[in-house]
């Protein structure tokens, strides 16, 4: 295994894991403050879109540089 393929999964993994992480963090942060069902998916939704705006820009540069 090349450093660059190590490098590649290790980014995939640990990145991965700091998403689901965030999202406990979410609704962990929903359920103390008592927002109940819907301010947890307010919260999901506005703070889950930087999630979401990460990955859909790394889907677009790999998309383009296979080009």
């Amino acid at each position: 295994m090349t450093e660059e393929q190590f490098s590649n999964i290790a980014i995939i993994v640990l990145v991965g894991g700091l998403i689901v992480f965030m999202c406990f963090i979410i609704w962990d942060l929903g359920k103390k403050s008592g927002a109940g069902k819907f301010g947890t998916f307010v919260l999901f939704l506005a703070l889950g879109v930087g999630v979401l705006g990460f990955v859909f820009k790394n889907v677009l540069v790999e998309f383009f540089l296979l080009k």
